[in-house]
């Protein structure tokens, strides 16, 4: 399984994301159909079980495919990576009616999740959300502003967290499932930005958003934690992401140096050259070694934090 998709991975990179990131870049913007083509090489999954359309692979695994991506193209890397945390949180905590309801499409590509946790002004403090999710008989009404939204642009379905009890901290967090065409849901411009536009980043407005009871994907007083789960992952694939970034970097630059003269030797045999290439050698030897180590405690069930 492991060598299937790394080899998967490898072919989606090189003849899709390495052709097109430079144009994606320059037109601020991806196509959405990037995610119907990830899922034809079965990138739109990874995380989910195979009983449900999935790929199920460890998460050690899936940073050694974000890896292998991200050196083509780091920005639509983190988009497809924030599409298939959304994926894993429904097959892991969703209902048998939102599963069914949602994923099929969704490990097609053909609908879009994103992660709405960010909110203007509100820093690295997750616990002091403005937006509510206010009861309303057995449903809720969801208020608020969301911002820094990966697939802003795109997304069909937001994965929305919000305060279901105003002053209880992390306590009233819980996560809610919102199509994109829900009245009251009001997409905003994407950001201008200097660089990884391919994120499609935006921000959300919710105006009395009304929500259904089968709409909650984590309940109060298990939000904050899944959203925290949610983090962790994503701050170790960033890291593996940013290893394969180093190795582009690193494969580019090494021919230069070796190619090019300066006092009657290649740039590469200058010593203060060398020795700085040799330390960012040993960087990303290091980080590498580091990411994996965050990713086995996560498969093990532990805190990489």
């Amino acid at each position: 399984m492991h060598d299937d998709v790394i080899a998967d991975a490898g072919k989606f990179a090189n003849d899709y994301l390495a052709p097109n990131a430079q144009a994606w870049e320059m037109n601020r913007s991806m196509p959405r159909e990037m995610f119907v083509a990830a899922a034809g090489f079965d990138l739109c999954g990874l995380l989910a079980p195979v009983s449900q359309g999935g790929r199920e692979i460890t998460f050690s695994s899936f940073i050694d495919v974000v890896r292998i991506l991200a050196k083509a193209d780091f920005a639509a890397t983190f988009a497809l990576i924030v599409h298939n945390n959304h994926v894993r949180a429904i097959a892991s905590a969703g209902s048998e009616v939102q599963v069914s309801r949602w994923l099929p499409a969704m490990i097609k590509g053909q609908k879009v999740g994103a992660f709405l946790l960010t909110e203007p002004g509100g820093g690295s403090d997750a616990t002091a959300l403005k937006t509510t999710a206010s009861s309303d008989g057995s449903d809720f009404l969801i208020t608020g502003e969301k911002a820094w939204v990966t697939n802003g642009t795109h997304a069909d379905l937001l994965n929305v967290f919000a305060q279901t009890d105003p002053g209880s901290g992390a306590r009233g967090i819980a996560s809610f499932q919102i199509p994109i065409d829900a009245t009251g849901v009001e997409p905003l411009p994407a950001y201008d930005m200097l660089g990884g536009y391919a994120m499609n980043a935006a921000g959300f407005r919710f105006s009395d958003v009304r929500v259904a009871a089968d709409q909650v994907l984590v309940p109060a007083g298990k939000g904050f934690a899944a959203a925290m789960a949610g983090i962790d992952i994503a701050r170790t694939v960033v890291a593996a992401m940013c290893c394969g970034l180093l190795e582009t970097s690193l494969e580019c630059v090494m021919p230069r140096l070796q190619d090019r003269q300066a006092f009657g030797k290649p740039l590469i045999e200058q010593q203060g050259l060398s020795w700085q290439a040799a330390d960012v050698g040993t960087d990303l030897a290091a980080a590498r070694l580091l990411a994996k180590e965050a990713a086995r405690l996560i498969d093990a069930g532990e805190s990489a934090v």
